[in-house]
């Protein structure tokens, strides 16, 4: 399967934003964004250059896509499938993405990255409802139990990233018990339930021309 193989602060720098793709080192000193926040190549540091409107709708969807570690036909099929749901097809997209189980990992705290919470899952370090799932963009429903696996409690990437749960922010669609080292899906999360700086409608408005 084809995977992005280079440096991921490129890609923060690329979007002139941190996307934490790195976990715990994108907020510390040693974060290449903090360094040189400017876009990666000959002509990064000119800031004079004007984006169109094609441009910003194409820079907001590889934002997306670099940020939940998805590749582009993948993210296309998701973007078709929020369409053909009822509702608001950018809401729906963004309540997909954030269905997947290695964002629900990342957001429950079992990780310190979404791409660390990809390697986990793909090693089968986890159950949805007692059930070994491998599949990183296994949609999990309201109601879903995701855990741990036991032989995998004692492992230092998870470890790590528990003893750092505090500081991320509570939402309400999950519920997380880190003594057994399990987390609920309560409900599908609203669209302010979601933290993600996105504006889904330039997405929106990118596929549907």
């Amino acid at each position: 399967m084809a995977r992005y193989r280079d440096a991921q602060c490129r890609l923060c720098r690329r979007e002139g934003e941190k996307l934490f793709l790195k976990g715990d080192r994108c907020v510390t000193d040693k974060c290449a964004f903090e360094r040189r926040g400017y876009a990666p190549g000959q002509h990064g540091h000119d800031s004079r250059r004007k984006i169109s409107d094609y441009g910003l709708q194409l820079r907001e969807k590889q934002k997306a896509r670099r940020m939940y570690g998805i590749l582009e036909r993948q993210f296309r099929n998701y973007y078709e499938k929020a369409a053909r749901q009822t509702g608001i097809t950018g809401e729906n997209l963004l309540m997909l993405l954030e269905s997947r189980l290695d964002n629900v990992i990342y957001r429950l705290g079992f990780a310190p990255s979404r791409n660390t919470a990809r390697q986990l899952v793909r090693h089968r370090h986890f159950t949805v409802n007692e059930r070994v799932v491998d599949i990183p963009s296994y949609q999990v429903k309201s109601g879903d139990v995701v855990r741990v696996r036991d032989k995998s409690q004692k492992l230092a990437v998870i470890q790590t990233a528990l003893k750092r749960i505090d500081r991320r922010t509570e939402l309400p669609w999950l519920q997380v018990d880190k003594t057994k080292m399990t987390g609920q899906i309560l409900a599908v999360p609203s669209r302010d339930e979601i933290p993600t700086p996105i504006q889904e409608h330039l997405i929106v408005g990118l596929y549907s021309k």
